[in-house]
């Protein structure tokens, strides 16, 4: 991640949880069903069954707070983390790389990331999936769905409540697609959720 990145998402945390509860600058937003899909996909997440999990880019911990088990919370930006850590009082939060995770091989059963794969350009994305294989079993992406209204690849400009403007690169996925990015091998990524906002595969 970017220094300039960096500024962004920690500018954002404090307003991060309003994309997911339409508020603030998502008030006004026009998005026809999202809460009750957000609602499966948090449904979705209370099912794991892992013995450990690590959330990679677990920013405020919003779907982080869902998952059951041994959770481990890892984000660049202090801010994101304090708030997850409010959320996670059984769990740890700490401050660290996507790219390059503290932890041996095989230190957790899933590696998750929620929102944060599609944010990584095709040569990011190998790495970061290279690094995940190594610390995981199971790598779960959940992320923004490929729709008629976007295009599969945008450079978006972001407008924070202060004002301050920002260039984010953002990748849509459809659920086979995602798949077989993740597969590595045929049948080796099962679809968890596909919806209309969210899409979610367990490789």
């Amino acid at each position: 991640m970017t220094e300039t990145e960096r500024i962004y998402y920690e500018r954002r945390a404090p307003e991060y949880d309003d994309w997911y509860l339409g508020t603030g600058l998502f008030a006004a937003r026009a998005r026809p069903g999202w809460p009750e899909e957000l609602e499966e996909l948090r449904g979705c997440l209370r099912a794991l069954s892992m013995r450990s999990v690590l959330d990679v880019a677990c920013g405020t911990g919003f779907l982080t707070q869902h998952v059951p088990g041994r959770v481990v919370g890892l984000d660049q930006s202090p801010g994101m983390l304090r708030i997850a850590r409010g959320r996670l009082p059984g769990g740890r939060v700490l401050q660290g790389d996507a790219l390059c995770l503290p932890f041996g091989a095989r230190a957790f059963e899933c590696l998750m990331a929620g929102h944060f794969y599609g944010h990584l350009d095709r040569d990011m994305r190998a790495r970061f999936l290279a690094e995940a294989r190594r610390v995981a079993e199971r790598v779960l992406i959940i992320d923004a769905a490929w729709r008629d209204d976007v295009q599969p690849e945008e450079l978006q400009e972001r407008v924070l409540l202060d004002g301050s403007r920002h260039r984010v690169y953002k990748r849509y996925f459809r659920p086979a697609q995602l798949a077989e990015e993740l597969a590595g091998e045929p049948g080796a990524a099962r679809v968890g959720h596909a919806g209309r906002w969210f899409v979610a595969v367990m490789a």
